[in-house]
């Protein structure tokens, strides 16, 4: 039985370049392989990919801008 080694969110969003949050949201949505929740904090296996970001999908990024009125 081979043991896996785990991080927080935080340590593994600083690896990954994006923040914790968004680690959390990650692994909430079942994107990260190999994630679990104890008590109240997500925990990520040291190996684990980045998924690949499904919010651009055009190549670029859009920006709304927002009306004064």
């Amino acid at each position: 039985m081979a043991w896996v080694q785990y991080t927080t969110t935080k340590a593994t969003g600083k690896r990954w370049g994006v923040s914790s949050a968004w680690v959390c949201v990650l692994c909430k949505q079942g994107r990260v392989e190999g994630a679990g929740k104890v008590g109240r904090i997500w925990i990520v296996p040291v190996d684990a990919e980045k998924p690949e970001d499904l919010r651009i999908w055009n190549g670029r990024w859009k920006k709304r801008r927002r009306r004064r009125w």
